[in-house]
């Protein structure tokens, strides 16, 4: 079946016909989202995958993950997630490689060796790339999730929106746009959710399954998060951080924090903001980067080797906690337009992490009243 111009006329035509005829000329494909994959990486693996064999049974189709990793709780609601597999265990050569919300091979990781055995690579992604690496690549960086454009896709080609398919790219959606409070939930966002809700997809389950079903260990872990949310910059920046020890004395994976950056953001007069999780073992420190206005915090991510929107990115950085809090803190505070100079962090003999500004007199302490970062180091 060819493809609808008008259908798709906010995407690009042509790229959608060549990906749709390397699926029709594929028998074994393989779905990969990004390392740490989020609701819209596994809903697009899951929501493009299922479309795929519902239109053709007998194509092998595989659901693959990034990381040698389970499947984070709050997304294993979706159909197919029970199938998901890592990539380091997948041993297939695939016709066909599908790259979903990916802007680098780098993000790809363990699937990156899956690609290179591949014999064609195709891509779907709202991300902005230095450079591509499919044959052939939809990129649209002015869609809110890469479910947008996966939906932009499959009903200008003609594929059949199951309530199971229109669920998982409706969860990539929702949890992109922060239930439709960032700045990306844009007409075209709202206009693709109510059309996956037309074709069965349940808003209330995503609602109740990755908002609404936090185990009692992951609250008491939000509130030491809470307790040691510090700002500066005269309340336009904000910070808090998870140390490896909390995640273990909480029975806490690293899978579950990714909402812990929101508790940051939710800060009143807080312009940017950032969460830092240690990784088990220590020496590796995983970054979100959150601006809830104009000011964009992709440029701080990329020069950790890490990316993403204006209003959302992240990065992993090789140190301690207190060596990333050094290092991003100036750039955060440079970034709203303040006086960078000399700021850091000091470990307090409790083990809290507390903005300082070092001069040559010694360190002056950038606590402000009510910023107390209350919850010592474990």
């Amino acid at each position: 079946m060819g493809v609808s111009s008008q259908a798709c006329s906010d995407a690009s035509v042509a790229a959608f016909q060549g990906i749709f005829k390397l699926i029709e000329g594929a028998h074994r494909i393989a779905i990969s989202g990004h390392t740490a994959p989020d609701g819209d990486a596994l809903g697009c693996v899951l929501g493009l995958g299922l479309a795929i064999r519902e239109r053709y049974p007998e194509k092998d189709v595989s659901f693959l993950l990034a990381d040698d990793a389970p499947v984070p709780r709050i997304l294993a609601f979706m159909a197919g997630a029970d199938e998901l597999t890592p990539a380091c265990r997948y041993q297939g050569s695939p016709d066909l490689f599908i790259s979903v919300d990916v802007p680098t091979v780098e993000r790809l990781k363990d699937a990156g060796l899956v690609l290179l055995r591949s014999r064609h690579v195709a891509c779907f992604d709202h991300h902005p790339a230095r450079q591509e690496f499919a044959d052939i690549a939809v990129r649209r960086t002015d869609c809110a999730a890469c479910g947008v454009i996966i939906e932009r896709f499959l009903a200008a080609t003609g594929f059949t929106l199951t309530s199971d398919v229109a669920t998982c790219l409706l969860c990539g959606i929702v949890t992109d746009t922060g239930r439709f409070q960032y700045q990306n939930a844009d007409p075209l966002a709202f206009h693709v959710a109510s059309k996956l809700v037309a074709h069965g997809a349940e808003p209330a389950r995503i609602a109740l399954e990755v908002y609404q079903s936090q185990r009692l260990e992951y609250l008491h872990l939000e509130s030491v998060v809470m307790g040691r949310i510090a700002s500066l910059a005269h309340g336009r920046v904000a910070y808090s951080y998870s140390f490896a020890g909390d995640l273990a004395r909480f029975g806490v994976g690293m899978d579950e924090c990714d909402g812990l950056v929101d508790v940051v953001r939710s800060v009143g007069g807080v312009e940017v903001c950032l969460f830092l999780k240690e990784a088990p073992g220590g020496g590796e420190v995983r970054g979100n980067l959150r601006s809830k206005g104009p000011l964009s915090v992709s440029g701080i991510a990329e020069r950790f080797g890490g990316g993403g929107h204006a209003a959302a990115a992240g990065f992993t950085y090789h140190g301690t906690v207190a060596q990333a809090l050094d290092e991003i803190l100036p750039l955060l505070v440079q970034l709203v337009g303040e006086d960078p100079t000399g700021v850091c962090c000091q470990a307090l003999p409790d083990g809290r992490l507390v903005p300082f500004r070092s001069t040559a007199v010694g360190r002056t302490s950038m606590l402000s009243a009510g910023n107390t970062g209350m919850f010592p180091r474990p």
